[in-house]
């Protein structure tokens, strides 16, 4: 990647279990597994996913929030201070993922149409958590 136009990055989700985490992204939301092996030799402090060529998911453990001390309070952030993660999919990505997540249990929202987001209406969107309760909205902009 050598465009350095602004995007982002990576989003940091709090976690109980990031090997369980990984599972469910690989498995359920689809995303590619990062740094598993290095996380269980313990030479990497978490397990990432990627969503993207351009944007991962950082799993870390609740037990870092400790050594969060990049800025007065960043301890605290250590719950769900987040409202939601959007992730933008392919019609075809987006039915995909709400079957996975329907044949593994978990549970989705009903249908919203017409949501606005960074690129306008979308046409459909739905809504899920993660294991760990985070909650994600996945959309199809037509």
């Amino acid at each position: 990647m050598t465009d350095n136009s602004t995007r982002l990055d990576h989003v940091v989700l709090w976690v109980r279990d990031p090997l369980a985490a990984a599972d469910f992204y690989e498995k359920t939301v689809g995303m590619e597994p990062l740094r598993i092996s290095e996380f269980t030799a313990g030479t990497a402090s978490f397990p990432s996913v990627r969503l993207n060529e351009e944007t991962i998911f950082d799993l870390a453990p609740l037990s870092l929030a400790e050594r969060m001390n990049m800025l007065p309070g960043a301890a605290d952030s250590a719950g769900h201070p987040v409202n939601h993660v959007c992730l933008s999919l392919p019609g075809d990505s987006f039915d995909a993922l709400r079957t996975r997540l329907r044949e593994r249990g978990v549970p989705v929202s009903e249908f919203s149409y017409d949501s606005y987001g960074a690129r306008g209406a979308a046409r459909r969107s739905f809504y899920f958590r993660d294991p760990d309760g985070n909650i994600f909205e996945a959309r199809h902009y037509a």
